[in-house]
């Protein structure tokens, strides 16, 4: 196929174009899409090969990037070049991608897969994270690989009560709500977003809305695949196992039953190994239909663990649909006993063990100054994030022995937590902290994420952090029989495993400001996600008024071992003499006090020190740089300068003042000379402030020593010479010296 010739497909959604075009670019992919909208462009591979030796989960690898050079910019990086780690954003992108095409798949297809989405030109208005989930789509649905799509991505606003497909970066800011949805001809199968506290009926609705609105991108793919023809992989029959998963229910349905009803996880647990063992020996044991050692037999013992899991599924779906009862005896609807223990860490600013059920985080909240921001390098340029909040799940916290490392997974729902917290956290500019929350999970038997909310609100209470309202989350689950579908608070993660939805919801009692909902059936019914969305409201309150009863507001004050933070105003003029040459002044502050000192040119100074000795000590360092003077009040000055018109002295340091030939003395004085000297002191009144025009007088001191009041009419600004200009001289009556000589603002 020539390069000149690529097959393409247009479709308008949102007002927008979208282009997917194939056969220009990487033609050695099993599958590749160009799929442009605006200047935004992403090119999305996929790619397959056997494994050697099976593995017992469906190998998939998803990896989005982003090119600098897609908006002309270079890597800040050492070498220069996009290496090492992806980034945050590039992570969670990479699991957007994932979590919708992954149920996909045929069942019973093992091959290794790999999509790789590249983000090749960007023009900083069309987002280029949804769009990579459509083109992940097409590029499959071209492919020859087994997948079940098409799906396709989207970003849904809301401006001033109108939504929005796919808004700019510019018209984000100003939308409540901010969800990105894939979404298949039926149904809507992912949702992950964030909002300021609008209603569940708002949610339910964008979501309706987007599915309809986001058919244009699939009908597209439809025709592209139909334009490419490429023969799909013909996935081998499963194995009829009916005869095995009949033996096993004979021998031990009553077995099952009654290790699914244990309500602790880890008994639970030991309960469902000890069946197992029972069904392997009876399996292994002479007499047995699955001999071993012969390829049937050797077959159904492979087999047996997925048959045992399908029938674990049944027994608890069937049991929670007949009786409404759960594993753990809980009806449908009822939230898990809720624990809450604040201040367990002695030195930390915030800290609290939450606990729900089998579920505990401890989640530590720190406070730092604006150094402790996090910077992040771009297609958008460079941006700094003052609110961070990291979720960490050692192995421990499920009794098992794993490597220790960050997952994909952690930074996934340490982004949704975060979202979550955002929109009640103060205004930066009454409370200019840096802050990051670390939720470290200490057991969990599901909804360790919605742990994570609601733990992360309470330590930022816990450390004084004024947000406005208190935030809690909780998951929810479905089970779908027949046509039946039944909607689980709290779920636990068995129930996560054998359900058919994943939905997590947070917000205050106000409104919802995060979701994140997976489902792995082909949909569910609009007025079924209204239900769940209702019911999720129904628990939050209920975990809201349980936080309330331990801490129904932030702490007054911050803790003590938090930073101590003062704003302070200062000129703009003198904030190069505050940094000084090179940094030298500032970097004396902050060695001298350990703070940390962050100037806006506006000529706000925040300062966060450790203690308030060193607060005070560091206020005054930078307070030195920036004197004023006072009217009327008397100052020891020293001469800085003689000039034909009167002398200049310094009042305060680096500030100065003009004292007229006429002020020197309470005579008449011919020469300036004859009553200053350089370097000399004098005490002089402060007569007149004019803008950083200062002038001063000692004749009015002079005159109170000798027991006169002082009258401003006799020390007022005298009359123009003759035949010049009034006190023109060198204008060294600014008061702020001749600065001439100071070279230019030094801005850090």
């Amino acid at each position: 196929m020539s390069i000149f010739n690529p097959i393409r497909v247009t479709a308008t959604a949102g007002g927008k174009e979208f282009i997917f075009e194939t056969g220009r670019l990487a033609n050695q992919a099993d599958g590749a899409v160009w799929l442009q909208c605006g200047g935004t462009v992403v090119l999305v591979t996929v790619c397959s090969a056997p494994l050697p030796v099976e593995k017992d989960f469906f190998p998939l690898t998803v990896e989005y990037s982003e090119k600098m050079y897609a908006a002309g910019r270079i890597p800040g990086n050492f070498f220069r070049r996009e290496i090492g780690r992806p980034s945050e954003r590039e992570t969670l992108c990479s699991r957007l991608i994932d979590r919708p095409i992954r149920p996909l798949f045929t069942d019973g297809f093992v091959d290794e897969v790999q999509v790789l989405a590249n983000v090749i030109s960007s023009d900083q208005e069309n987002e280029s994270d949804a769009m990579s989930i459509t083109g992940a789509s097409a590029a499959l649905c071209i492919s020859s690989l087994p997948f079940e799509g098409p799906v396709a991505g989207a970003r849904v606003g809301r401006l001033d009560g109108r939504f929005v497909l796919n808004p700019t970066i510019q018209e984000q800011e100003n939308s409540d709500i901010n969800f990105i949805i894939a979404a298949s001809r039926d149904a809507v199968v992912m949702v992950e977003g964030e909002a300021k506290m609008v209603g569940e009926d708002v949610v339910a609705e964008a979501l309706t809305w987007a599915q309809k609105e986001m058919q244009p991108l699939i009908r597209a793919q439809e025709e592209l695949a139909a334009k490419i023809g490429k023969a799909k992989i013909q996935v081998a029959a499963q194995p009829d196992f009916s005869e095995l998963e009949k033996f096993i229910s004979d021998l031990a349905t009553d077995d099952i039953k009654a290790a699914m009803s244990v309500p602790a996880k880890m008994e639970r647990r030991a309960a469902k190994a000890l069946v197992k063992e029972k069904i392997m020996t009876a399996l292994k044991a002479e007499g047995s239909p699955f001999v071993a050692g012969t390829p049937e037999g050797d077959a159904a013992l492979k087999a047996a663990s997925g048959v045992i899991g399908k029938l674990e599924k049944a027994i608890v779906r069937r049991r929670i649909q007949k009786e409404g009862l759960r594993i753990d005896g809980r009806d449908t609807k009822t939230v898990r006993e809720i624990k809450i223990e604040p201040s367990v860490l002695p030195r930390a600013h915030g800290s609290v063990i939450f606990a729900r059920g089998e579920t505990k985080s401890m989640v530590v909240s720190t406070l730092g100054s604006s150094t402790d921001e996090q910077r992040t390098d771009s297609l958008t340029g460079d941006s700094f994030k003052k609110f961070m909040l990291h979720y960490n799940f050692a192995p421990f916290s499920v009794g098992e022995v794993k490597p220790v490392r960050v997952s994909r997974r952690e930074i996934g729902h340490g982004a949704l937590a975060e979202k979550a917290l955002r929109p009640v956290l103060p205004a930066l500019d009454n409370f200019p902290f840096t802050l990051r929350v670390v939720a470290e999970t200490m057991e969990s038997n599901g909804s360790s994420s919605m742990a994570a909310v609601c733990g992360g609100c309470l330590s930022l209470m816990d450390a004084g952090v004024p947000i406005s309202a208190p935030v809690a989350g909780v998951a929810m689950g479905l089970i779908r029989e027949d046509d039946d579908y039944l909607i689980l608070t709290d779920i636990l993660g068995d129930e996560d495993a054998l359900g058919d939805m994943d939905f997590k919801i947070a917000g205050t009692a106000e409104g919802v400001t995060a979701v994140q909902m997976d489902i792995k059936i082909s949909g569910i019914p609009p007025e079924v996600m209204g239900r769940a969305l209702t019911q999720a409201k129904e628990a939050r309150l209920h975990i809201l008024n349980e936080m309330a009863k331990i801490l129904p507001a932030p702490r007054a004050e911050l803790s003590k071992y938090a930073p101590q933070m003062e704003v302070v105003e200062v000129n703009p003029e003198i904030i190069r003499l505050i940094i000084g040459p090179g940094g030298k002044n500032i970097k004396q502050i902050t060695a001298d006090t350990g703070a940390s000192i962050d100037i806006d040119d506006s000529g706000k100074v925040s300062i966060f020190a450790p203690t308030q000795e060193a607060l005070e000590r560091a206020k005054e360092m930078v307070l030195y740089y920036d004197q004023r003077a006072e009217l009327g009040k008397d100052y020891l000055a020293k001469v800085k300068k003689i000039m034909e018109i009167g002398a200049i002295v310094e009042i305060l340091p680096n500030l100065e003042a003009l004292v007229h030939i006429s002020q020197l003395d309470t005579g008449r004085v011919a020469k300036t000379e004859d009553a200053a000297q350089l370097g000399q002191e004098m005490k002089v009144k402060v007569i007149e402030i004019n803008g950083d025009r200062i002038r001063a007088s000692r004749k009015a001191v002079m005159l109170e020593e000798q027991g006169h009041a002082w009258d401003p009419a006799e020390t007022a600004r005298p009359p123009r010479r003759e035949g010049g200009d009034r006190d023109r001289g060198d204008r060294g009556d600014r008061g702020r010296g001749d600065r001439g000589d100071r070279g230019g603002r030094d801005r850090r």
